[in-house]
């Protein structure tokens, strides 16, 4: 018992420590730093694929927000700064890609997989019905039922 608490708070404690931090700051004042990071928050790590660069500490996201920094302090504006990344690594590093002729399957995908799944499912289901069949038992089958019941009553069946 005292085994799996000691577990149990040490599986807590090392998920603890594997939050995610905020980005470090990387220069600029500090409302600077915070368009950085709302620019960055709309954007993927092409190295982490499930943060934004804000989230991530990888080298790409260190990289890249010091490269927004640098768009932002030469004048780009925030849709600029975007449609340049986007210009340049394509729908891919934005994290919320845009409804669009190229992203219809990123969109309705997962709804079309779920549909033909269950669709899939109720086909099966219907077919195994119709395989199955409910035969009576025979005279002889309810012999044997009960004989099996008595032995097994009477300690007979037992090993």
């Amino acid at each position: 018992m005292i085994s799996r608490m000691i577990a149990i708070l040490l599986l807590v404690t090392a998920a603890w420590s594997v939050q995610a931090k905020e980005a470090e700051y990387i220069g600029g004042s500090l409302e600077m730093h915070n368009r950085v990071l709302g620019v960055a928050s709309e954007l993927r790590c092409l190295v982490c694929q499930g943060e934004t660069l804000a989230e991530s500490n990888s080298d790409f996201a260190r990289d890249m927000r010091k490269q927004i920094l640098e768009m932002m302090q030469n004048g780009k504006s925030d849709r600029e700064v975007i449609d340049f990344l986007v210009a340049r690594y394509g729908d891919t590093i934005r994290y919320r890609p845009p409804f669009k002729s190229t992203t219809v399957l990123l969109w309705f995908g997962p709804g079309l997989l779920l549909v033909v799944g269950i669709g899939v499912l109720y086909i099966n289901l219907l077919r195994r019905r119709k395989q199955i069949k409910d035969v009576p038992l025979s005279a002889e089958d309810h012999r044997r039922a009960a004989e099996l019941l008595r032995q097994e009553e009477s300690g007979e069946g037992k090993a």
